[in-house]
């Protein structure tokens, strides 16, 4: 699973950020990783220069050969941005993935593939 970061102006990419991200996104991989291609994460200041809560991550998460699924955060600092948005995915993937695990295989045949409600 490959990892983006995305920041806009506003919100300092740091090294310690960085780790802060790749910290909380290994549950995901340990999870999830060998369902994904790649997470994109997005940090922008919302309101700018004018402070409070003001801090949003976005995370994109690409499931193999699925739509993407987003979640998000809001906090007054990117870190906990990055922990909330990070939760929210984690359950949105567990809910997204539960699904799909529990969805017929596929293998069961139509009413009408062997022949039955025909009329002669």
């Amino acid at each position: 699973m490959q990892i983006q970061l995305n920041s806009a102006q506003g919100v300092a990419m740091s090294p310690a950020l960085e780790e802060h991200i790749n910290k909380h996104l290994q549950s995901v991989d340990r999870r999830f990783g060998q369902r994904l291609t790649r997470i994109e994460v997005y940090l922008t200041d919302v309101n700018g220069p004018k402070g409070g809560v003001n801090k949003q991550c976005k995370l994109e998460a690409r499931p193999r050969g699925g739509d993407p699924l987003m979640a998000e955060s809001l906090h007054e600092n990117a870190y906990d941005a990055v922990s909330g948005a990070v939760k929210r995915l984690e359950s949105v993937l567990g809910n997204h993935f539960g699904k799909l695990d529990r969805r017929p295989s596929g293998n069961r045949q139509s009413p009408l593939a062997d022949g039955e409600g025909e009329e002669d």
